[in-house]
């Protein structure tokens, strides 16, 4: 089998069978068309051995792109997992091909998570000015990013019928259209339906935007009419701009705000595995990545209860 002929068959795979997100497929396509246009021919499967792709990393770690930037080590990994995945559902075929063990992946620096302290946090809450509809809105957005852990992708095709406020559970459709259960808390829950309350507009989505003439901390009627849903971009932009006014030094995102919901978990004593499935990650390892925070935190538990002298 030729080459482009399997990186075709892969991506319908992960389509149709593994359900996987547009935005993911994109991503692996791009990696796939970068590979055969380096290879320059179309060659068989068996004909991608270890030294090709040998001479591909070295393609990858020296290529500069229009900008005259290279390529981050996190993005020459991801080209290497694509190949890997392609190789993987090559041998699922039985169709001959290089070993996926074969294929090693550029170490890169450990994941370093930011998160919030709850002074922090205090103070991003304050910022809305909850006295007119879009500070409401970003209070609210704020208290469902805090309380759920939602990606922001989530957040911005969430309808307010799906935000059951007296039940303060959310079934949301994560990656992989995968669905789980996420809770709001009483806080959270209060400050929705405060938001709720106020909307006169007839939109579906759970948190809106306003343009035109009229938008401010309290839009006009006729720009509440004329409302539309909120794009994961104009989430982002309303998180970073409150940390700004806040002072936060850091650089608070959406993600910001997932991570600290699952470090507040951690250090408040829940075990990884519900938080696994509260963040909907589909292995432990990618939870993983906040134990070095609640390391601290254990050596702090071990003095505190296993502070004994052992006896001589």
């Amino acid at each position: 089998m030729l080459l482009s002929q399997l990186t075709d068959e892969f991506l319908e795979y992960l389509i149709v069978e593994k359900n996987r997100s547009p935005k993911t497929v994109v991503a692996y396509r791009h990696y796939f068309v970068r590979l055969l246009k380096w290879i320059d021919k179309d060659i068989l499967v068996a004909d991608l051995t270890s030294e090709r792709v040998r001479k591909y990393r070295i393609y990858l770690s020296q290529y500069l792109d229009d900008h005259n930037d290279p390529l981050e080590l996190k993005t020459q990994s991801y080209h290497m997992v694509a190949l890997r995945s392609l190789l993987r559902y090559a041998a699922r075929r039985d169709i001959s091909a290089l070993a996926p063990d074969k294929i090693e992946l550029p170490k890169t620096e450990a994941h370093q998570v930011q998160f919030l302290t709850d002074e922090e946090l205090g103070r991003l809450l304050e910022i809305p000015n909850t006295a007119g509809m879009t500070g409401l809105r970003d209070r609210a957005i704020i208290e469902t990013l805090f309380s759920t852990g939602l990606r922001v992708s989530e957040l911005a095709v969430l309808n307010r019928r799906l935000l059951n406020i007296q039940t303060g559970e959310l079934r949301v459709i994560g990656k992989g259209r995968k669905e789980r259960l996420v809770f709001l808390s009483n806080r959270a829950r209060d400050w929705l339906g405060k938001y709720f309350k106020q909307r006169i507009d007839n939109n579906p989505a759970a948190f809106v935007g306003y343009r035109g003439k009229g938008v401010g901390d309290d839009p006009s009627p006729a720009v509440q009419l004329a409302c539309t849903r909120l794009t994961p971009r104009s989430v982002d932009r309303l998180i970073q701009d409150a940390a700004l006014k806040a002072n936060i030094v850091k650089k608070v995102t959406p993600h910001t705000m997932r991570h600290s919901f699952a470090t507040d978990l951690l250090l408040n004593g829940a075990d990884i595995r519900s938080v696994q499935t509260l963040l909907g990650h589909a292995s432990i390892t990618t939870t993983q990545i906040y134990t070095h925070i609640t390391d601290p935190q254990l050596r702090k538990v071990h003095e505190e209860f296993h502070s004994r002298q052992s006896p001589d």
